[in-house]
């Protein structure tokens, strides 16, 4: 017997607002019982669960997403991402096109964008 991954957690300080900041991201909803104020919020399509923690995040992530746009490019995905409240953290970009850029989400959780298929293929 093996176990599978249920839901990828996030401790938060505000669930229903990291909630919405990654259901803009992905373009997935809300589950739709979560509300603001509620101590957890969750994202089913993409099995993301947002949990109410007192304290704020300290360190470095250990894990962490690798975003690939898939219809945009990747510095057109970065603008978005900015627009919703990322904050470029670490640009990775280089002069031939390659590369990526490291993001954190409003409480702070780092997250990559990197090149599209288009752009891997061209």
């Amino acid at each position: 017997m093996t176990s599978a991954i249920r839901h990828t957690t996030f401790d938060t300080t505000d669930p229903y607002a990291l909630a919405q900041f990654w259901s803009q991201v992905l373009g997935l909803p809300l589950h739709e019982d979560d509300h603001p104020g509620d101590p957890e919020a969750l994202i089913e399509d993409a099995g993301l669960l947002f949990v109410t923690v007192p304290e704020g995040k300290k360190a470095k992530n250990r894990l962490h997403f690798d975003l690939q746009p898939q219809d945009r490019t990747r510095d057109e995905e970065v603008t978005r991402l900015l627009a919703l409240g990322a904050t470029l953290f670490e640009d990775h970009r280089t002069a031939d096109g390659k590369g990526w850029v490291v993001l954190t989400d409003p409480e702070g959780n780092e997250f990559c964008v990197e090149r599209s298929e288009a752009e891997r293929a061209g």
